[in-house]
């Protein structure tokens, strides 16, 4: 039996301005509204709005929420200031990655937890199974939200005439309680892109207010709405892994080449947290031999590597493909993969994708892809 997608705030707007959809982790989303590449360079080198409210936000509050979270996740959340965010990811006993996460602290015992739109029902439960014996409660806040982006160069001024909210003292992953266009949201400076950018926690029934004030804020200087395509474009010239491609169950953070995000040294809970054992000796085995590490590839052609293609040296496969797209920014196609930690080199010659049986040349280059100018 299939159940019908689920629909955010937005939906009537976007199909109003003549987004193409799709199905996404169970949303009807915008996939673009117009040329994919306009949307993707608008972001680059002006700004582009997108609606992710997909996303799914999860509540933990109570005097135990920060051992919950200690508990829960590889990383150290009792360092976190109030009024900043933390990168990290939920792992299974055996380190296998079930999720990365975004974790704000809203407050002295709350906390809000972000997670992939994919994975929020299967996090939800993990939270909720894991907070036994704590002093917390986690609540499922996904209709509770709505959720803007407006990402790119010209995004702090656009925003700056929205809000009385103090933008320039504004961190990276910090958010801060404030106004929209006239309406109670928190402001986070993150995003997703590998430009300057804010998210907007919205309540529903103001998203589509915000939506059209930013619209007509960012009207001078080429804001567009934007859609999932060039989301996905953007974050992989950024280096930036997507769940289901660069992090798995399959796989551990070491494994994904994000190790940093493990933090044995917390000492909440006596130091222990879910999948500690298996982290520690994930970690030796990515220190005395990686099997594989995560690589950036860049074409000399113009034909576009998929997720699952094989990497190939002197006919011997030596990886895979996890992400490809054509980079709008580098004028070429670039792909992100797996390959044999003897490969992984940057300027590693000779290596080849397998696009229906014909191999491809391919350099192998340090990730990002992008890093824009500070």
């Amino acid at each position: 039996m299939s159940t019908a997608p689920r629909l955010t705030a937005l939906d009537a707007l976007h199909r109003s301005l003549g987004a193409t959809m799709t199905d996404f982790a169970g949303w009807d989303m915008p996939l673009r509204y117009g040329s994919e590449r306009d949307e993707h360079l608008a972001v680059r080198t002006r700004a582009g709005l997108f609606d992710l409210s997909h996303m799914g936000e999860i509540t933990v509050t109570g005097p135990g929420a920060v051992e919950l979270l200690d508990h829960a996740l590889v990383g150290n959340i009792s360092t976190v200031g109030n009024g900043r965010a933390r990168y990290t990811m939920i792992c299974q006993e055996d380190g296998g990655i079930l999720d990365d996460l975004i974790v704000y602290r809203l407050g002295e015992t709350e906390y809000m937890v972000v997670a992939n739109a994919s994975n929020a029902q299967i996090v939800l439960d993990a939270l909720v199974a894991r907070s036994e014996g704590f002093d917390a409660e986690v609540r499922d806040d996904r209709d509770a939200y709505a959720l803007l982006a407006v990402q790119g160069p010209e995004s702090p001024g656009i925003l700056k005439s929205l809000t009385d909210a103090d933008l320039d003292g504004l961190k990276y992953y910090a958010g801060l309680p404030g106004t929209v266009a006239g309406v109670p949201a928190l402001i986070a400076r993150t995003g997703y892109t590998g430009e300057d950018g804010f998210e907007l926690f919205l309540k529903p029934e103001h998203a589509e207010g915000v939506w059209k004030a930013l619209t007509e804020a960012g009207e001078g200087v080429g804001l567009i709405p934007c859609g999932l395509s060039c989301r996905d474009t953007l974050r992989l010239e950024a280096g930036m892994p997507l769940y289901g491609h660069e992090l798995t169950t399959a796989l551990t953070p070491f494994d994904a080449g994000l190790g940093r995000v493990v933090k044995f040294e917390k000492t909440t809970n006596g130091g222990d947290f879910v999948g500690r054992k298996a982290l520690e000796a994930a970690a030796e085995r990515a220190e005395t031999a990686p099997p594989r590490r995560l690589v950036g590839l860049v074409a000399e052609g113009r034909r576009v590597p998929r997720a699952g293609f094989s990497v190939v040296k002197d006919g011997v496969v030596i990886g895979e493909v996890t992400s490809g797209a054509p980079s709008p920014t580098l004028g070429k196609p670039i792909a992100m993969a797996y390959v044999d930690a003897a490969h992984a080199e940057p300027g590693t010659q000779g290596v080849g994708v397998d696009i229906r049986g014909t191999h491809e040349p391919y350099e192998v280059v340090a990730l990002p892809f992008y890093k824009r100018r500070k």
